[in-house]
């Protein structure tokens, strides 16, 4: 539907495509059964795409909306501020550069990325930290509540919350489009796995940004790699939560 909720749909553009495509797959393969709505914004600013995360979280049975893209910093939108739907949103491919919004807003989910390797271990593989995942501190949006239980040397709000497969050479998805199979990746495809996983869980009272802060010890704390030359813990992947992956990855719906 478009921003509205009407059928007056934008025209094709190849790039904002293609996002749309790994942003459907990606939700349909992390939860098969999910019901999936596209809402469109009539143009690629702020304002289209905050209308149509209203329309998107006034819709019925939503329980998470995922946000692909991010601009210059801004304060918190009332768009974007939703109780009882978990609302994420891509911190960015370029690494550590500060900000990018929505992620930065108070109420938004941040969403960073990881590389996924396979290994010999129980589980099958590890994560580190992707090179790209962008993450800093807001220069205008308050700390949310939640971040105070953790040291993210930032006064406000920090990016990343939790963090998901980005990587397009190492854990990139295989996505469909115009004819052919692209593998592709960045943070635009960690965001939807992460709206998926809250869909998954079905916790979304409230502002849901907090519940994984609640339940640390239940994600995969990814403990290696970087985003840029600006140490722990805003580039350097560690212990607890940083930059670049936040409070780690997904196990299962547990944390969520």
């Amino acid at each position: 539907m478009d921003e509205r909720g009407g059928n007056n749909l934008p025209p094709d553009d190849a790039g904002w495509d293609l996002d749309q495509a790994l942003d459907v797959d990606m939700v349909s393969s992390a939860c098969p059964d999910c019901k999936i709505l596209v809402v469109q914004g009539k143009a690629p600013n702020l304002k289209s795409l905050g209308h149509a995360v209203n329309t998107a979280a006034k819709t019925r049975g939503v329980l998470a909306i995922s946000n692909s893209y991010g601009g210059g910093e801004r304060r918190n939108d009332p768009a974007y501020r939703h109780h009882d739907v978990a609302i994420t949103a891509s911190t960015g491919d370029s690494g550590f550069q500060g900000p990018l919004y929505p992620a930065s807003d108070t109420h938004v989910i941040a969403i960073g990325g990881t590389s996924v390797f396979r290994d010999g271990s129980a589980r099958g593989y590890h994560e580190t930290a992707w090179a790209g995942s962008g993450s800093g501190c807001s220069r205008v949006n308050r700390q949310p509540a939640w971040q105070q239980a953790v040291d993210t040397s930032c006064q406000t709000d920090a990016a990343a919350d939790v963090s998901g497969p980005a990587d397009p050479t190492n854990g990139g998805l295989s996505v469909y489009i115009n004819g052919h199979f692209s593998q592709v990746g960045g943070t635009s495809e960690s965001s939807p796995m992460i709206a998926a996983v809250y869909a998954l869980s079905g916790r979304v009272n409230g502002l849901p940004g907090g519940i994984p802060y609640a339940h640390p010890g239940k994600l995969y704390d990814i403990t290696s790699g970087s985003n840029g030359s600006c140490g722990a813990p805003l580039c350097t992947a560690g212990s607890g939560w940083d930059g670049p992956t936040g409070l780690g990855t997904p196990h299962g719906v547990a944390g969520f």
